[in-house]
């Protein structure tokens, strides 16, 4: 059997992070000190400095000054224009996805499928890995590197609004097998080449998105 590969310092400061901050282990406007938390996980300040860095490319967290971060804060403001491009360019990546994929992408779209579990614990982050790896597969197969990196870019920064619309309310059995459904049918449209099918499956899957239930309680707070 194969071994996992072993996660250099940088990596490993970087996955331990991310982690905390999605599972809202480390709360949204938290300072961080970079000494306190280096010791607290393991690692020197240099690779928790480059994880910082990395995190706060990707938005996730604020660098403050030399010594300390915060975490960044959540705002309705946000979570509209992250929806607004979803909204926009999740449907433009699955008609691509279904007038250009290859073989190799219908492989990778059926086992990520396959591969997908419930959203419904918001400190699951393997339920969330899987579930963007499915979308991962669908952006891949639309072959538009542009239009790839600026929804592979936004999409950390996104599941911090998915946890807020986890948090929000315990998914019903009938809300988890809509969106399984609505997974089945995207993938489906794409496999088959059906570009309107899988622009129009996709938009109602972003409207009744977890992201989308982000901006009500947002503006309700």
């Amino acid at each position: 059997m194969a071994q996992p590969p072993v996660l250099t310092k940088n990596a490993y400061a970087y996955e331990e992070l991310r982690r905390r901050i999605l599972t809202g282990e480390m709360e949204q406007g938290s300072v961080l000190s970079q000494s306190r938390l280096a010791q607290e996980i393991g690692v020197s300040t240099t690779p928790l400095r480059e994880a910082l860095r990395r995190l706060a490319a990707e938005g996730m967290v604020e660098l403050k000054s030399h010594s300390d971060a915060r975490v960044a804060a959540l705002t309705a403001d946000e979570a509209r224009n992250l929806y607004v491009i979803r909204e926009n360019l999740d449907p433009l990546a699955a008609a691509l996805a279904a007038e250009s994929r290859t073989p190799l992408d219908v492989t990778r779209i059926e086992a990520a499928l396959e591969g997908l579990q419930p959203l419904q614990d918001a400190g699951d982050i393997r339920a969330l890995t899987a579930h963007r790896d499915f979308h991962r597969a669908l952006y891949l197969a639309s072959h538009n590197p542009l239009l790839i990196g600026i929804l592979e870019g936004l999409w950390d920064k996104s599941d911090r609004y998915r946890q807020i619309g986890l948090r929000s309310q315990e998914a019903s059995r009938e809300d988890l097998l809509r969106v399984q459904e609505e997974h089945s049918r995207i993938a489906g449209a794409v496999i088959a080449g059906d570009a309107e099918l899988a622009r129009q499956s996709m938009r109602r899957h972003v409207e009744g998105s977890l992201g989308r239930r982000a901006i009500d309680v947002l503006t309700a707070g």
